[in-house]
């Protein structure tokens, strides 16, 4: 092992390597040359005494010291890029970036009309927006800001309770016109469904409150609620989707509305270091604002049908 220690650009190499597969991918991701990235992971190896990758057909394997590694070199990633946000915002006025994180329904469904309000506010601001259903760590800073559909327990977060999303069954007038529209859950197994690939606990836990569900063919099955909801409005089948989602598209009908709802818990959360940041409280109250008034006319609608 070499004394000298690696800079932050060999290990953000060292990344990128991993996720392409490869120096030449990795060299366009990185507006590098294949060689400069080919000499990031020598020096790598010789300053930590460790092979970090196997040649094969497929391209460059990491080798299990790689895999050792990576989570570390993706927490100073995130450490770096949150150096930069820091910093970008240090004039006191709303400018520099922040780093939002929401699921893949929430961010391309119900964050943009937020976000183009808020950037008209504050046009110096910049948003990175993180689509994932995957809980990033705040405290490790990988987000600035999350939109939560469990409760964030960690003590060094401010957290907001924003309210309920209802989730239902929902399918396309056409699909309607076609099939018909089920009057119980037991009309389900004569339907052609939109369903979840893979049965997580959240699935475990609906089949338990509904047996029923466990007759339903399925006609699409994806983890992507996004093409679950593609899915939907192409008329292929019924769906689960958000309720305010639907209620925004004319041509999707809610069914079995008596018999089925889901409720969605909503939080919003940030680190409580960023709590007097400018970008990040105008942003957080923004988003609180935003999510609130987007639950809240859910339950209006829902309260008054002939509601415009």
């Amino acid at each position: 092992m070499s004394d000298i220690e690696p800079s932050w650009d060999v290990y953000r190499t060292f990344l990128v390597v991993i996720r392409e597969g490869s120096l030449s991918a990795a060299a366009r991701s990185l507006g590098l040359t294949q060689p400069t990235v080919g000499r990031h992971i020598d020096a790598l190896e010789q300053s930590l005494g460790l092979q970090l990758f196997t040649r094969s057909p497929q391209g460059l394997m990491a080798t299990e010291a790689a895999g050792e590694l990576k989570p570390y070199a993706e927490q100073l990633a995130s450490a770096a890029a949150a150096l930069l946000r820091v910093a970008t915002g240090q004039s006191g006025t709303v400018r520099g970036t922040v780093r939002i994180s929401a699921s893949e329904a929430v961010g391309v469904e119900v964050l943009p009309p937020i976000l183009a309000s808020l950037h008209a506010a504050y046009p110096e601001l910049t948003i990175e927006l993180s689509l994932s259903d995957a809980v990033e760590n705040l405290l490790q800073q990988e987000a600035d800001i999350a939109v939560r559909m469990v409760q964030p327990l960690q003590e060094a977060l401010v957290v907001r309770r924003i309210g309920i999303i209802p989730l239902g069954f929902h399918a396309h007038r056409r699909y309607l016109e076609a099939r018909g529209t089920p009057r119980h859950m037991q009309d389900l197994a004569v339907h052609s469904i939109i369903g979840f690939d893979r049965e997580t606990a959240f699935i475990r836990a609906i089949r338990k409150r509904m047996p029923e569900l466990d007759a339903i063919r399925f006609a699409l099955k994806t983890d992507n609620n996004i093409a679950q909801l593609a899915a939907i409005r192409a008329g292929l089948g019924i769906g689960i989707c958000q309720v305010g989602i639907a209620l925004r598209a004319p041509e999707l009908v809610r069914v079995l509305e008596d018999a089925f709802e889901l409720p969605l818990e909503t939080w919003l959360a940030m680190h409580e270091n960023l709590r007097t940041t400018p970008r990040c409280r105008v942003t957080f109250d923004a988003l609180a604002k935003g999510l609130a008034d987007y639950v809240g006319s859910v339950h209006a609608t829902a309260r008054n049908p002939d509601r415009p």
